[in-house]
């Protein structure tokens, strides 16, 4: 059978997990100041508005239906009979959380964690549309993630759907394995931002018909570095709570993800502040800000099942992977991602989906849990592959076009008076640094 969703917790489980998911809310509030930091001076107080909303519409939303689809192992749930399988598609849960408490304490913490980390994956496409993103518009697109998007994927992984039956029904591996959730929160969240931008499109300005896009650095660093900081503390929490609740990881494994999510950071920031340095002739501070994040994104997956050198390596990559990829989305793709929040999440979170079959090929690097990461790796590679086809195939369209439609009845894109205006004094009536002049760039036609 694949590894329980939520396995029975052992009281030093249960309390460690408890704490650990104290610690997520570091993480949106790390996501916050760097969008907040990445973004222009006029739009400041906006960002963190819109983040602090987005987490309270995922909050409400979930409770209402987000919790029914999600559902998890061993619960009710929509099945689908082919070819003499069964196969889990979908949660089957009461509205409201009805029945929350009658429920042991383990699924309350899992139902808990899930609240959290719905309202992390919200956060993350509101740097990809920061300084011309209506606020209630994000706020109805964060809708629209806990009440289908996310909820939908994390049962096919987490609540004991398809892609974590992979394993029993053809026996590869142990299904989909994603521990902390580099797939079902980043890259769910960095796919959601790719398509918010293509929906809102670039800002005015940053492209022109000649020459190449135009630079718009972020407002604050500082913001941006201190938000690196709250990030870390919460990748331990949201790591280590994945652990225990999906990875039926033991008490003792808990310091060992820390340590695991601490030295990808690190490797992920020495290898794009390197790179940058050897490119174009100093560190970027936003890259390796950026990066920093990235290396968190993408060792969540698999946190749990490694060993610290195999997270130097898999850090590093992702460091040195986010680096080219922000170039080539902003000069060959087009795509005008402020918070950089595409190549983090979207594409170190398809590298961490990965890293953990790769990691297989040196056994040494590995650590197992009983029945929960088996003896042998044939097919664990097929499972992986098929979840981030998956994400590209069917969740990256489904957002997509649920998006697009939501714009058409409600548009997304505040006006050029507005955005040339700030979204802080346009939607909310006053900026973020009154005693400051905050107009003073240009402001470039179309």
């Amino acid at each position: 059978m694949s590894f329980p969703t939520a396995p029975a917790l052992s009281g030093t489980s249960l309390v460690l997990c408890i704490i650990s998911v104290f610690f997520i809310p570091f993480a949106i509030a790390g996501l916050a100041l760097i969008n907040t930091g990445l973004g222009r001076s006029r739009s400041a107080t906006h960002a963190m508005i819109a983040a602090l909303l987005a987490v309270a519409v995922t909050a409400i939303v979930y409770l209402i239906c987000g919790g029914a689809w999600l559902g998890g192992s061993g619960q009710a749930a929509h099945v689908i009979t082919i070819a003499g399988r069964t196969w889990n598609w979908l949660g089957r849960g009461g509205a409201f959380l009805s029945g929350l408490a009658s429920r042991n304490s383990m699924l309350t913490v899992a139902v808990w964690m899930q609240i959290l980390s719905v309202g992390l994956a919200a956060t993350i496409p509101l740097g990809s549309g920061a300084d011309r993103w209506r606020l209630g518009a994000s706020c109805a697109s964060a809708a629209l993630m806990a009440g289908w998007i996310y909820p939908l994927f994390a049962h096919w992984v987490w609540g004991g759907g398809w892609l974590a039956e992979l394993g029993v029904q053809y026996g590869l591996g142990r299904g989909v394995l994603d521990a902390g959730g580099s797939g079902v929160i980043q890259c769910v969240g960095g796919l959601t931002a790719l398509s918010v931008t293509w929906i809102l499109g670039p800002r005015t300005g940053k492209y022109s018909s000649e020459g190449p896009p135009t630079a718009i650095p972020g407002h604050n660093a500082v913001f941006v570095l201190f938000g690196c900081w709250l990030a870390w503390l919460g990748w331990c929490g949201l790591n280590g709570a994945g652990a225990i609740l999906f990875a039926g990881a033991a008490p003792a494994a808990i310091p060992r993800v820390s340590i695991n999510v601490t030295l990808a950071a690190a490797a992920a920031a020495l290898g794009a502040a390197w790179l940058t340095r050897v490119r174009f002739g100093k560190p970027d501070a936003s890259l390796t800000a950026n990066a920093w994040v990235a290396g968190m994104v993408s060792v969540s997956a698999s946190s749990p099942f490694i060993m610290p050198l195999a997270s130097v390596v898999i850090g590093a990559i992702a460091g040195v992977l986010i680096v080219f990829a922000a170039e080539w989305l902003e000069l060959k793709a087009k795509v005008d991602d402020p918070g950089g929040a595409v190549s983090v999440h979207a594409v170190a979170g398809i590298w961490g989906l990965l890293a953990l079959p790769a990691v297989t090929l040196f056994p040494r690097l590995m650590v197992y849990w009983g029945n929960v990461v088996p003896a042998s790796y044939r097919g664990q590679w097929l499972a992986q592959l098929i979840a981030v086809a998956t994400l590209l195939g069917c969740v990256l369209p489904m957002t997509y076009l649920l998006n697009w439609l939501l714009n058409r009845i409600y548009p997304y894109r505040v006006s050029e008076e507005g955005e040339r205006q700030g979204m802080d004094l346009q939607e909310l009536g006053a900026g973020a640094y009154p005693e400051f002049l905050t107009h003073a760039e240009d402001f470039f036609e179309r």
